[in-house]
């Protein structure tokens, strides 16, 4: 009878040790995963030694900039790249996408021109067009949208995570925090893109800048509405005075009713924004994996006088075709 109980109590230890090791375990393992999903870029580049003025340095470089020397057209559509190419987080700057998809454009409609020489198709202005319009799918099309669906997708994080901010923002003023001491506690507690854009602040503003100018900046380099109201509410409450944790907490309510609303609207647009996906997408790669699985189809009458003009007249309408169901697509709430 004693050597039973003996037993049911050494099961039991076993049991209670098992159980006590695992606990320990899935504890430290959950709280290094959330650690680790909470630290942004900028506390990386932070913690592995470099120097804050090469952090903010770094995390700046792809930040939109006024290019004078352009044409007015060229100008916007140079500045509308520049916050894409920001926005998308890539560390590629302006400058050297623009330069890698030229030397993309380049190689590519070389390797095409040598490659219908070698089938024996005459090097005519058609066999350089439809090289020319290959050349320009892989090497310009491609990278833009790929580009521009990353920087979608963390503009909508962003949008995402501001309203949250605002609550950690508010929730810190109501316990006695400052304004630099609450921003600073963003820096730690909220993830990519929203932690590392308020680090920037917190650092720009522990060099010496204004914190309206640093927040003023932000809303420019991401040119959302709910940024800049908030650098509104803030430079209002600075100069008048009032309740800024009561004035954020509204403000955060009207973003997320404002985001329903949106939500509702893209939800009812979903049908004319997937058929606008797929006029802008389907042409492109039809034109490439024809092009590139049987280069016949095409260069054998793209000498053609008709056949140029098509191409020609087609390309045109292709584009105003995109830029009109970017307008009706481009719904604002």
């Amino acid at each position: 009878m004693t050597g039973e109980i003996i037993r049911v109590f050494l099961l039991l230890g076993v049991f209670a040790a098992v159980f006590l090791v695992i606990q320990v375990l899935a504890t430290s393992y959950a709280k290094s995963r959330n650690y680790k999903g909470a630290v942004n870029k900028r506390l990386q580049l932070i913690s592995s030694g470099q120097d804050r003025e090469v952090v903010i340095g770094q995390l700046i470089k792809n930040r939109p900039s006024a290019t004078p020397d352009l044409p007015v057209i060229l100008s916007g559509m140079a500045e509308k790249l520049q916050r894409t190419i920001f926005i998308s987080g890539i560390s590629v700057t302006f400058s050297q996408l623009v330069i890698f998809m030229g030397v993309g454009f380049a190689g590519v409609f070389l390797l095409g021109m040598l490659s219908a020489a070698s089938f024996g198709y005459s090097l005519g202005f058609g066999t350089v067009l439809m090289v020319g319009m290959l050349s320009a799918g892989l090497a310009i099309a491609l990278p833009l949208l790929i580009v521009s669906r990353m920087a979608m997708a963390r503009r909508k994080k962003i949008e995402h995570q501001f309203p949250i901010a605002l609550d950690i923002f508010v929730r810190a003023l109501r316990s006695g925090h400052p304004i630099a001491s609450a921003i600073d506690l963003l820096t730690h507690e909220m993830e990519d893109p929203i932690g590392t854009e308020f680090g920037l602040i917190s650092d720009e503003v522990a060099y010496g800048a204004d914190l309206i100018t640093a927040l003023e900046q932000m809303a420019e380099r991401w040119d959302l509405d709910d940024m800049k109201m908030f650098v509104v509410s803030l430079s209002v409450q600075s100069q008048t005075g009032g309740n800024l944790a009561e004035i954020l907490d509204n403000i955060s309510k009207v973003i997320r009713d404002r985001h329903q609303m949106f939500l509702k609207v893209k939800s009812l647009s979903s049908e004319g924004r997937m058929t606008a996906w797929m006029l802008t997408a389907l042409p492109i790669f039809t034109f490439v994996s024809i092009f590139l699985t049987t280069p016949s189809y095409y260069l054998d009458s793209s000498e053609d006088p008709i056949f140029i003009y098509s191409a020609i007249g087609l390309t045109i309408m292709y584009i105003l075709g995109v830029l009109i169901i970017r307008r009706l697509v481009d719904l604002k709430v």
